[in-house]
């Protein structure tokens, strides 16, 4: 993998920076704080996102930016790469606004997607990138002062080997779970044993047996009670049939008597509804001549030909005059909607007529309106100028004042308001002093009031027993020192008043300076804005007038075809004026006919109702006819009732009711008492069935659970043989790693430790690092010197490259390897010894791309290419430019 090139929005402290990598050695160089530590982790940023930082998202964007943009471009396994990444700082939290990955399969989107996609190319996350390509400022020693477990961890995860220790522990956890699967199981084994033994040991097949005996027995004594009871239930119901019987007549006996006197009643009262009927029928006879009458007068308003005419004549004379209106209805409608049409154009056209006009009105006045502000701009800009000039005098005299005042113009508002406090005190002090003043003088007046009368000002006994006459004298003089005190403290407020006044003038000053100053450098701007668009101003002129001279024609072409057609709008409407008076005559001959057909329609209804009356009178003097016959029938049938009750045979039905009911009851509760039996024997036959399918259900899930179990303990002994295969080949994989890792260092150390101190470096199956000297004696990593462990880490990240480049089944792409500040821990001649680390990396080991950030002048003697970077003193940004010069020339 290769960078190719890095391009930055607001990142940090770019503004904007777009720097080209090349192959080989890249030093980025410049003093310290200048921003080249940035420029690695827009890269790392780029690769990773927010996993890449140690700080808030939204500390990548420049101070006062909205967002920023990184963008990297580069090459992996013979393709070509482009990673764009924006972040937003413009909401309560920031966020990744967009993430793209564009590959040769397609692209990547959002920051999760993008990320695993890197991950996946590069086969190391954002930490394994720092433990192996990326030495980042301030941790050269982080391996070496890492814990063997730690260290462990991080090798193993960058050599894949961690992926075999989560399968031996996936496998492990599987084995556990089967065998807590496998002893649940056998306990279950073991309690269906007992159940069967338990329901064995019943002899439920024996037991069954005898109750299915003592439940026949008893069933066929329930079929004889059943029988017997059978017989005294066909005794009860001849019984209670003849019963009823009788029952019967005596009901139809009672109710043949309430039908003869209901019949009787009824015939009574049709009599009375057929005069009333009659009654009805000659009211509707006189309402007939009535209507008969007006129907006359009627026909003779319309134009019908005979004075007595038919329902057919008038309402074919009704759809003729109907169709006639629809037509006028139609024709009313065509010509409002033709007119309504019309109308809307010639508004439609004069309001975009009159629009137009009004736009040329707006264009001329623009363009009039335009070039006065283009003189008026002119002759403003002069006018700007000399106020600008009046403005510096302004200034200068304000200034002026300054110099000889009790403070300068930054501190006129403290001085203010320093005065202003005094100045409350003071005024506060005259009102106490006042105060105290009037109320001497008042217990003073009532003192002397009191001597005048003869008393003692003090406790108001006479003045010949008072010892408190003389203390008047005394109060005198208190006033006396009061009054000098406030005349003091009154010419206090005088002399801070005048002060305060001072104070405010300069306070005024200051801010007419700070007007002043922001109106002369508003007006400058203003000079210049208006310089600028004058040009402008003057095109804008000639393209409104031209526009007014089009929309001019446009608007007279559009009103000629307003009037042409408000003419046509006006023609429809005559003719609906026309048509609308025809209509009205037509409504008037329908209403007419209308009225004839209503009459027509009563008289016939008075015909139906006096013959429906004349029928409903004749249908009751039928009805009464029958009810006539049917009272006859039934007095006839009460004779015969009355006649045919036996009450001998009656008793006897009723005594055999009373025994047979007797002996049902007797035999249902004998019943009851068996039937019980019965059921409990039932239930004991069921609750036997089931205990025994109980038992060859047990039996089967015996037979399951064995068969489970078999297979759950070859499943447990394929764990456990798989747990043992990962943790093998783990341990294998790692001594084959350290045993090359351990090569690597000591090849690697070797080159650029050129003491002869320390014999060689050990790595053992634990990742425990020992350096040992010339006479065996071991040494921790920690005891080594500053130098010596920062050259020491840095040739353990080399050897691991290394390795990671080489691979152990062969070659695989790897990213640039970055050193940032490498020489932080080095004096000069260690410095010398990582600059033939770089070159052995470069040269030998074949690193295609490395990446040195540096302030020290020494690395750049082994660059192949260099990038400067400088800081801007005033604006705190930071740009970056790229050297062209040769290696010589750089050193």
């Amino acid at each position: 993998m290769k960078f190719q090139r890095i391009k930055l929005s607001n990142f940090k402290c770019y503004d904007d920076a777009d720097l080209r990598l090349d192959d080989g050695v890249t030093v980025i160089h410049g003093l310290n704080g200048s921003g080249k530590s940035s420029l690695l982790e827009a890269c790392f940023f780029a690769l990773y996102g927010s996993k890449a930082l140690d700080e808030n998202l939204g500390d990548v964007v420049t101070i006062g930016a909205d967002d920023c943009t990184v963008d990297l471009w580069f090459s992996h396994a013979g393709g070509d790469y482009h990673l764009t990444r924006r972040v937003r700082a413009t909401g309560a939290q920031p966020t990744t606004a967009k993430c793209v990955l564009e590959t040769p399969d397609g692209n990547y989107e959002g920051a999760r997607d993008v990320r695993r996609r890197i991950t996946e190319l590069l086969r190391m996350d954002s930490e394994a990138f720092v433990n192996c390509a990326y030495v980042r400022q301030g941790e050269v020693n982080k391996l070496i002062n890492a814990s063997p477990s730690d260290r462990q961890d991080m090798l193993d995860d960058l050599l894949q080997l961690g992926k075999l220790e989560e399968y031996r522990e996936r496998a492990s956890d599987a084995r556990v779970g089967v065998g807590r699967v496998r002893d649940d199981k056998q306990g279950a084994l073991s309690q269906l044993d007992e159940q069967i033994q338990e329901k064995e040991e019943k002899e439920l097949h024996g037991r069954l047996n005898s109750l299915e005996t003592q439940e026949s027995e008893l069933q066929d004594e329930i079929e004889h009670i059943e029988d017997q009871k059978a017989t005294a239930e066909e005794t009860l119901t001849q019984a209670e049939s003849v019963l009823e019987e009788y029952e019967e007549k005596r009901g139809e006996l009672s109710t043949l008597e309430d039908d003869i006197e209901e019949l009787e009643t009824t015939i009574t009262e049709s009599e009375t509804k057929r005069t009333e009927l009659k009654e009805q029928i000659s009211d509707l006879q006189d309402r007939r001549e009535s209507l008969r009458e007006d129907l006359s007068e009627t026909v003779a308003e319309t134009d019908l030909d005979s004075a007595d005419p038919d329902p057919e004549t008038v309402d074919a004379r009704l759809d003729e005059l109907q169709s006639r209106d629809d037509e006028l209805q139609s024709r009313i409608e065509d010509q409002r909607v033709d007119a309504k049409e019309y109308s809307s154009t010639a508004d439609a056209l004069t309001e975009s007529a009159a629009d137009l006009e009004s736009r040329v009105e707006e264009k001329r006045e623009q363009a009039d309106e335009l070039a006065a502000d283009i003189e008026s701009a002119r002759e403003t800009i002069a006018e700007r100028r000399e106020q600008v000039s009046d403005i510096d005098d302004q200034i200068a005299d304000l200034e002026a004042r300054f110099e000889d005042a009790p403070t300068d113009r930054d501190g006129a508002t403290s001085y203010k308001e320093s005065v202003a406090s005094d100045l409350d005190d003071a005024r506060q002090r005259v009102t106490e002093l006042e105060t105290t003043l009037e109320s001497e003088r008042e217990s003073l007046a009532e003192a002397e009031a009191l001597l005048e009368a003869g008393k003692c000002p003090e406790c108001g006994q006479d003045v010949a027993e008072s010892p408190h006459v003389d203390s008047i004298e005394d109060d005198r003089e208190q006033i006396a020192e009061l009054e000098e005190t406030l005349a003091d403290a009154r010419e206090d407020v005088s002399e801070l008043e005048s002060e305060h006044e001072t104070a405010t003038e300069l306070v005024e000053t200051a801010d007419e300076l700070s007007t002043l100053e922001n109106n002369r450098s508003n007006i400058r701007q203003l000079v210049e804005e208006k310089e600028a668009g004058l040009d402008a101003d003057q095109e804008r002129i000639e393209t409104l007038r031209e526009e007014a001279a089009e929309h001019e024609s446009e608007a007279e072409t559009k009103r000629e075809k307003a009037a042409e057609a408000r003419e046509q709008a006006e023609d429809c409407r005559s003719v609906v004026a026309e048509c609308n008076q025809e209509r009205q005559q037509v409504k008037q001959a329908i209403k007419h006919l209308e009225r004839v057909e209503d009459l027509l329609g009563d008289i016939d209804d008075c015909d139906d109702d006096i013959e429906r009356l004349r029928e409903k009178r004749s249908q009751q003097a039928e009805l009464n006819d029958q009810r006539r016959d049917q009272l006859a029938e039934k007095r006839e049938r009460k004779q015969e009732l009355a006649e045919s009750f036996d009450e001998e045979r009656i008793e006897e039905a009723r005594n055999e009711k009373q025994r047979a009911t007797k002996y049902i009851e007797q035999a249902e509760e004998t019943l009851a008492e068996k039937r019980e039996k019965r059921d409990e024997l039932q239930n004991a036959i069921g609750g036997v069935t089931n205990e025994i399918e109980e038992l060859e259900s047990l039996r089967e899930r015996r037979e399951d659970l064995e068969a489970t179990l078999e297979k759950l303990d070859t499943l447990y002994e394929e764990t456990e043989e798989l747990q043992e295969m990962y943790g093998t080949l783990r341990a294998e994989l790692r001594q084959r790693n350290v045993e090359t890792l351990e090569r690597m260092l000591n090849q690697t150390f070797d080159l650029v430790y050129q003491n002869d101190s320390y014999s060689h470096i050990e790595l053992d199956g634990q990742y425990q690092l020992t350096v040992y000297q010339k006479d065996g004696e071991p040494l921790e990593p920690e005891q080594l010197s500053g130098g010596e462990r920062a050259l020491f880490n840095l040739s353990l990240r080399c050897a691991i490259y290394r390795l990671l480049a080489e691979g152990i089944e062969g070659a695989a792409p790897m990213p640039p390897l970055i050193l940032d500040e490498p020489t932080v821990f080095l004096d000069s001649g260690h410095v010398t010894q990582l600059l033939d680390l770089v070159e052995y990396m470069r040269d030998e080991v074949g690193v295609e791309q490395i990446l040195v950030v540096s302030h020290d002048e020494e690395l750049v003697g082994a660059a192949d290419a260099l990038v400067r970077v400088e800081k801007d003193a005033t604006t705190n940004r930071s740009r970056v430019e790229q050297v062209e010069a040769t290696a010589a020339e750089l050193a």
